[in-house]
């Protein structure tokens, strides 16, 4: 009995290994949307099992991370270009109703949660660390919609958030992971209307900090897109 447990916290060990380093390079961008993930290169790799390959794929197929084909075979989910317009719809409202509901709720606890992640997200700007801005960032505003107090919004607006990863991993590339300054004092600007209380203030400051990021992943979506007709022309 005791073997069987050993063995099973070993392959509980091994997924999560498996998951937590696929799961970075794929919101990273170091394993690209459609790369394969095949069984048994993953475990000639990893120097495991199938088995804990195979539940760590499981969960990234969960997170929607992972895909896996009618023939079968495992792939990196390709990001659905086409269906963005209305998912900055959905993050554009959850930015504003998060932060202007946080505005109407002041909570001394989750605002050191709330600057602690800041501070994460400050310093990862000043290291050009893509993947630690991405991480911080969506636990800032985790934060604040945790601040707001309606679960259903915060689990919502996770779900977004982490949807939204690699967008927004093409997003920091296009200042060549060197991001201004200019967004770390956006949240700054968020922190400050919170601790005042000004809902409406937190409610424009939400609408400029969504739009600017639309914008520019937009911005790089058409001079990407304008890139591969050259490319496909010449």
């Amino acid at each position: 009995m005791q073997n069987d447990t050993e063995n099973v916290r070993v392959r509980g060990s091994g997924t999560q290994s498996v998951y937590v380093t696929l799961r970075r390079e794929i919101l990273s961008m170091a394993l690209e949307p459609g790369s394969p993930l095949d069984e048994v290169r993953l475990s000639e790799r990893f120097g495991m099992s199938r088995t804990p390959i195979r539940e760590a794929l499981l969960r990234l197929v969960a997170d929607g991370l992972v895909t896996t084909l009618p023939n079968r075979n495992t792939i990196v989910a390709p990001i659905d270009f086409a269906s963005l317009p209305t998912y900055f719809e959905a993050l554009t409202l959850m930015y504003r109703v998060t932060t202007r509901g946080a505005a109407e709720r002041r909570n001394g606890e989750i605002m050191k949660s709330i600057r602690l992640h800041q501070k994460d997200f400050a310093d990862a700007v000043a290291a050009r660390d893509a993947y630690a801005m991405i991480e911080a960032n969506r636990e800032f505003h985790v934060a604040i919609a945790e601040l707001a107090g309606n679960a259903y919004y915060t689990a919502f607006f996770a779900k977004l958030l982490d949807e939204g990863r690699r967008i927004l991993r093409l997003y920091y590339s296009t200042f060549d992971d060197r991001l201004p300054r200019q967004y770390v004092d956006e949240h700054e600007e968020i922190i400050a209307a919170i601790e005042a209380g000004d809902a409406e203030q937190a409610d424009r400051l939400a609408i400029a900090h969504a739009s600017q990021i639309v914008r520019q992943i937009q911005d790089y979506l058409a001079r990407d897109l304008e890139r591969s007709v050259a490319i496909s022309l010449s």
